[in-house]
């Protein structure tokens, strides 16, 4: 998209950074290469040590656009360093990027056109989480560079906001708004955020964007959304410093969390925006409180139980409305944790807070038929499996892969479900490999249900599968269930465990001479395997191996 010759550059970028000298470079150029929409981009060195400071300045050097900033003391946070970039501003229009993301050519242009063209407050595109391979960071930059024309697994940030261009003259008209509280990958009016004294929290304050961006709606901006790609999330889960947002081990990471939420409400409330505070809640159930519950099995006992304590005091300011707002995976682990003490069936919280959602057996009933959580916890009812649709409800398959020289056989249990699994009548699932860093599938399977011999409540479905057909690297999953009386149900499946299975093995393989195997479940309990072809690729494994043993 061309900037329209009436608007000269009328956009600021601000880019923070901290330590961060391997990124910094390729984030400022993707600002300044944004054309003549940005008149200023402004970065700000939060104190960094490894020599981040110099490297700014020389690009500054190189384009009078760009602006220095040099804390002298560190922030502790990402909250001050973007007021400072915000307060040093001379443009109409700002914008945010931190130091390890970029901007994707044409990013500010397709969004001050919108801006202009419909005197809105805030302009605001589509984010990318782009997943980037471990090693990445190594290379030089003109590998990387001719590496990102390779795909790598991306995935667009809450789609549903910008399917198509719409204007929203007062955000309580759409409270799914409360949903995007990332404060990049939109275009402020600057005024704005100064009329309404509109800043991030200073300090060590994390998801400070949560805060800022409740500021920012209690205001009741008028908001253009697009459907452009206008940001770039890099997600490197393989880094040595993991990121505020992936750094989740700590139990400080979820009480941050919560506080933010909290104070995010009492803004919403003070400013009289009732609706969006209860969206607020209810997406809080949806995503960060299903998020953290499908880890806790990851975690120890002492973060188990500080989770559980922090949790229950969180969901006590929660009332009933608050509650049937959110989706029911949410309210269910919710209700669950509010009527327990301690900490319990965790696996089974897992797969249910997983996406999508499992609900694993046993299936209780209270005393008048209705579906309940357990029978010790009758309060937590799972009535509302009788309502849905069949093509949302939590259907649980378990898989179970045993890799074999010819053909590696996965076979497929797929449970009842208070009766609506069979009232819908099994027919097939489609089976589907997909390639976890690209997103891209690399075999498909079809097979047909029928009882299970072993449970009469069960259909299973066997499957004979070429693993050295595909790639090397992680392969995920994925399912298709089709019932006879139409419904299609998208799903993932359970990685059972027992005798023999989640086992390393090393097979034969007329391809590449062996093949490593290693299905695993993943953090939220789905089938996943690991491949290494090749003697090669079986080596390298084993040094890893042996190098982490050793560390």
């Amino acid at each position: 998209m061309e900037l329209a010759p009436s608007h000269p550059p009328q956009v600021c970028v601000v880019v923070i950074g901290y330590n961060d000298a391997a990124h910094v470079t390729d984030a400022v150029r993707s600002a300044l290469g944004q054309g003549p929409a940005v008149g200023e981009v402004i970065a700000v060195d939060d104190c960094s040590t490894d020599g981040s400071g110099d490297i700014l300045q020389r690009l500054a050097a190189e384009d009078p656009r760009l602006k220095v900033i040099r804390r002298t003391a560190n922030s502790g946070g990402c909250g001050t360093p973007r007021n400072d970039g915000t307060d040093a501003c001379t443009s109409p229009y700002v914008m945010f990027l931190d130091s390890d993301d970029v901007l994707p050519p044409g990013a500010a242009t397709a969004l001050l056109n919108s801006a202009v063209a419909h005197g809105a407050d805030i302009a605001s595109g589509l984010c990318v989480r782009r997943e980037l391979p471990p090693g990445h960071d190594e290379q030089p930059r003109e590998v990387r560079a001719r590496r990102a024309a390779h795909p790598c697994r991306e995935t667009p940030w809450l789609p549903e906001l910008h399917e198509r261009p719409t204007v929203v003259a007062r955000p309580e008209r759409r409270p799914a708004l409360v949903r995007d509280a990332l404060c990049v990958g939109k275009l402020y009016r600057a005024a704005f955020l100064r009329e309404h004294t509109i800043r991030f929290p200073d300090g060590r304050f994390p998801y400070e964007d949560v805060v800022f961006s409740a500021r920012v709606l209690a205001a009741a901006p008028r908001i253009a959304l697009i459907r452009d790609a206008v940001y770039v999330w890099h997600v490197r889960r393989a880094a040595e410093q993991l990121s505020i947002s992936l750094d989740r081990s700590g139990i400080e990471n979820w009480r941050a969390r919560t506080a933010a939420h909290r104070q995010a409400v009492e803004i919403l409330l003070a400013a009289g925006e009732k609706k969006l505070a209860r969206a607020a809640r209810a997406y809080s159930l949806d995503h960060p409180l299903r998020m953290y519950a499908r880890e806790l099995e990851l975690r120890g006992p002492g973060y188990r139980r500080a989770w559980w304590a922090l949790t229950r005091a969180y969901l006590e300011s929660f009332d009933a409305a608050d509650f049937e707002r959110a989706p029911a995976p949410g309210r269910v682990v919710a209700r669950v944790v509010l009527a327990s003490e301690e900490p319990r069936d965790l696996p089974r919280l897992k797969e249910l807070a997983s996406r999508p959602a499992r609900l694993l057996p046993p299936y209780a009933r209270a005393a008048d038929g209705t579906p309940v959580w357990s029978q010790d916890l009758p309060q937590v009812s799972l009535d509302y499996l009788l309502l849905r649709p069949m093509h949302v409800l939590p259907v649980a398959v378990d898989a179970e892969l045993r890799p074999r020289a010819r053909a590696t056989r996965l076979r497929l249990r797929l449970h009842e479900l208070y009766g609506r699994v069979g009232a819908a009548g099994p027919e097939s699932v489609d089976v589907e490999f997909v390639d976890r860093q690209r997103g891209s599938p690399g075999l498909r399977r079809t097979a047909a249900f029928a009882p299970d011999p072993d449970d009469g409540d069960a259909w299973s479905a066997d499957v004979l599968v070429d693993l050295a057909a595909l790639a090397s690297g992680v392969w995920d999953l994925r399912l298709r269930l089709r019932f006879h009386d139409g419904t299609l149900r998208e799903t993932t499946a359970h990685a059972a465990a027992g005798p023999g299975l989640l086992r390393r093995s090393v097979l034969p393989s007329r391809r590449q001479g062996v093949l490593l195997v290693q299905p695993y479940a993943t953090h939220s309990g789905s089938l996943a395997v690991r491949l290494a072809p090749g003697t090669r690729g079986v080596a390298d494994v084993v040094r890893r191996r042996a190098a982490r043993l050793f560390q």
